[in-house]
C-alpha cells in the first residue's frame, strides 16, 4: 500500500523531533502550498508510448514529438545522448542499450551530426560502458558517427554553488558538455522510484549526472556527494540549482519505463514491467506525466515542485498535451521506497535557531 501522511501529522512529527516508523498511512497528504517565481505560461507536448518492443517504444515516442525537436536539432552541430549509469553492477538501475538504439533509429534520417553517448557516472563509466554493451551500440549505428565518453575523464567543468547538509554554501563542478549550445542534448532516463526524493526521472538524470566526480585511476573525490547531505530542503534545493544552469541546454528527454524500478530505487528496487516511454522537449512535464504513469502523489517529489515554482517547466497536467496512449490508461502504481515517511517530511517546517532579526 502506497504510504501517505497529512501536511498536519507531518507538522506534528517534525515538531516532536519523532523518527520515521509506523507513521499515519491512509491519509492524502497536503503538502504546503508553493508560490510561484516564475510561472511556465506556454503548454508543453509530451508523447506517451506502450508497446511490446522498448527499441521501437523509445523511437516511436519521439516520432510522437518530432515537429517539437526538428526545427531545433538541425540547428545544432553535434547531439548527445545522457543515459543513467548510477551503478555499473546494477542493469536493472542503468539505461539499457535498446534504449539508445531506439534514440539513435530516431535521429538516423534526421540528423547527419555525430552523436556522443556522454555519462558521469557515479561508479566507474567505463564499466558501465562495457557491462551494458555500449559499445556495440556504437558499431552498430557507425554511419552516425557514434562515440561514447565520459565526463569523468574529459574533467571539464563550469563550477555553480549548491548547499550543504548544514546550509552553507559549497561549489560543485558540472561538466561543460552538457552546457554546450552546439549540443542536441537528450536525456535516456528510466523510470525509477527513490530512496531520497521519491522518484528520479529526466530531471534528476541530469542533475546528478552533471557533478564531476574522480576518474578511473586518479585520487578519490566526487561532487555528486555534495547533493546527498540532507534528505530534507537542502537535497531538493540543489537539485533545483543545478537544473537550472542545465535547463537552457536541455533538448528532449526521453524516460524508457519499459521495465522501471519500484521500492528502494535507484539501485535496490525491484523490476516493473511497464513498457511506456515518455518523451518531451520539455523535462519537466517529461517527469509529470512519468509520476503520473508510477501512480505517485505529483506533490511528493519536492525538488520537480522546485522547478516547476521556478517556471523550468510544465508541471500542471491540465496544461500537458499528451499525445499517444492516456496516462491513466497505462499507469501502474509503483511501490515507494521503505522510508517514504521520512522522505516526505521535506514539506514540513523546519525549526528556526534564535529568534527573528530586523
Amino acid at each position: 500500500m502506497q504510504h501517505q501522511l497529512s501536511r498536519r501529522k507531518l507538522f506534528e512529527l517534525t515538531a516532536a523531533g519523532a523518527v520515521a516508523g509506523p507513521l499515519l498511512r491512509c491519509q492524502e497528504p497536503v503538502p504546503p502550498a508553493l508560490e510561484a517565481v516564475r510561472t511556465f505560461e506556454r503548454r508543453s507536448a509530451v508523447s506517451l508510448v506502450k508497446g511490446e518492443s522498448r527499441r521501437r517504444n523509445i523511437s516511436e515516442a519521439l516520432i510522437g514529438i518530432e515537429d517539437q525537436i526538428v526545427p531545433r536539432l538541425r540547428r545544432k552541430k553535434y547531439a548527445i545522448i545522457k543515459p543513467n549509469i548510477v551503478s555499473p553492477a546494477v542493469p536493472l538501475a542503468c539505461t539499457h542499450a535498446d534504449a539508445l538504439h531506439g534514440i539513435l533509429d530516431f535521429l538516423g534520417p534526421r540528423f547527419k551530426g555525430p552523436v556522443v553517448i556522454a555519462e558521469s557516472s557515479g561508479g566507474d563509466t567505463q564499466e558501465g560502458y562495457d557491462n551494458f554493451q555500449y559499445h556495440r551500440v556504437a558499431a552498430e549505428h557507425k554511419s552516425q558517427q557514434v562515440s561514447l565518453l565520459d565526463l569523468n575523464a574529459e574533467a571539464k567543468y563550469e563550477i555553480i554553488p549548491v548547499l550543504d547538509a548544514d546550509l552553507r554554501v559549497t561549489p560543485v563542478r558540472l561538466a561543460t558538455r552538457l552546457l554546450d549550445p552546439e549540443a542536441y542534448i537528450i536525456c535516456c532516463a528510466v523510470l525509477k522510484t527513490h530512496n531520497t526524493v521519491v522518484a528520479t526521472l529526466s530531471v534528476k538524470n541530469m542533475a546528478l549526472g552533471a557533478p564531476l566526480r574522480s576518474a578511473r585511476g586518479a585520487a578519490k573525490w566526487s561532487d555528486k556527494g555534495r547533493f546527498h547531505g540532507s534528505i530534507r530542503q537542502q537535497t531538493h534545493f540543489d537539485i533545483l540549482l543545478a537544473a537550472q544552469k542545465l535547463q537552457p541546454f536541455w533538448g528532449a528527454a526521453v524516460i524508457d519505463g519499459f521495465e522501471g524500478m519500484e521500492g528502494d530505487g535507484p539501485i535496490s528496487g525491484t523490476p516493473v514491467p511497464s513498457h511506456v516511454a515518455v518523451a518531451s522537449t520539455d523535462y519537466i512535464a517529461a517527469d509529470r506525466v512519468g509520476i503520473e504513469v508510477m501512480g505517485i502523489n505529483p506533490a511528493w517529489p519536492g525538488y520537480l515542485n522546485y522547478c516547476a515554482q521556478c517556471g523550468l517547466g510544465q508541471f500542471d497536467i491540465a496544461k500537458l498535451d499528451v499525445r499517444g496512449a492516456r496516462p491513466a490508461e497505462v499507469a501502474r502504481k509503483f511501490q515507494l521506497s521503505k522510508n517514504i515517511d521520512t522522505q516526505l517530511q521535506w514539506m514540513a517546517p523546519m525549526s528556526p535557531v534564535g529568534g527573528r532579526t530586523g
